[in-house]
């Protein structure tokens, strides 16, 4: 709602501003915006390889679409259209992959995006975000509005806890937020994981271990700055709801290993088949919650202690 409620906001001060749906406006709420305005929205129906090429038509001439459905069928279906008609044309248009990571539960691995990241990772001049909550996106929303660049921002299904407090300023390009101070362990994470990042400080606190937490809501561009800042401590975990392959921690091991060679835990979902259930049940599963990222933390801490002595 917080995404749609802006989108559709700015869309009446601007009439370039489009919304493209894939037989998708229930899932990502736009039935009033296709009510409001209906000379700015288009329907293709289930057809995404349609929408993205559709939506590079209409930002050829000059609109701004936002093109909005199922992540996983944006990101693997139409990645031709994604890496031709989009990125390799230069094309200002902002991908809004909704139900992303595990958020489709039990539907399973055909409804999963655990590979999103990875491969628009290979793709280069499309801006990549994962937001952390309804504060962050508005702001996110606003800023995607007013650029010329493509983008693909990632986004769950179910309301998400509050990360930021009302009036934050949550979002700036290229940068992450420190969300916590603390030198024993970072925590960066993106998405919905922050929340539970946030949830591991607060209790390894209680273990007497500080950890600091950042909010890597961009991907690309990407805080290197942030990532060799957090790297002052002797151990950097990363956590996202994503592949370990190709996604938050293989960005952050790729600038650390080539500039500040630091120890590091990745925690996501493995390389198997994912378990299938509702996000709650697969977090818990894969340690992806608050106490299971506080357990990781602590045994990789162990660990280094182990080998030192």
């Amino acid at each position: 709602m917080a995404f749609t409620e802006t989108l559709l906001e700015l869309a009446k001060a601007d009439p370039v501003i489009f919304a493209v749906a894939s037989d998708s406006r229930g899932s990502v709420t736009l039935n009033e915006f296709a009510e409001q305005l209906p000379r700015q929205f288009v329907e293709c129906g289930i057809a995404e390889q349609d929408a993205i090429g559709i939506s590079a038509g209409l930002a050829n001439a000059g609109l701004r679409p936002f093109v909005c459905g199922p992540a996983c069928f944006y990101t693997l279906r139409s990645a031709e259209q994604v890496k031709v008609d989009v990125a390799y044309s230069h094309l200002n248009v902002k991908i809004i992959g909704v139900s992303g990571g595990v958020s489709y539960g039990a539907l399973g691995m055909t409804h999963h995006s655990t590979h999103d990241i990875a491969l628009l990772r290979a793709i280069p001049r499309i801006e990549i975000y994962l937001p952390s909550d309804g504060r962050q996106m508005r702001a996110l929303t606003k800023y995607l509005a007013q650029t010329e660049l493509p983008a693909y921002v990632r986004v769950g299904r179910a309301a998400v806890p509050d990360v930021y407090a009302e009036g934050d300023t949550p979002f700036t390009p290229g940068k992450a937020n420190r969300l916590r101070e603390g030198g024993d362990v970072s925590i960066l994470a993106c998405g919905e994981l922050v929340y539970h990042a946030l949830q591991a400080a607060d209790a390894l606190r209680q273990a007497g271990i500080r950890a600091g937490v950042w909010d890597m809501v961009g991907l690309r561009p990407l805080d290197t700055q942030a990532i060799l800042a957090a790297a002052d401590a002797p151990l950097v975990v990363t956590a996202e709801e994503h592949s370990v392959h190709g996604g938050l921690g293989a960005a952050v091991a790729e600038v650390l290993s080539q500039q500040k060679p630091t120890p590091m835990k990745i925690l996501g979902i493995p390389d198997e088949e994912t378990y299938n259930g509702a996000s709650p049940e697969v977090f818990a599963h894969y340690g992806l919650t608050g106490d299971g990222i506080a357990r990781t933390v602590q045994h990789s801490l162990q660990s280094l202690d182990h080998q030192k002595g």
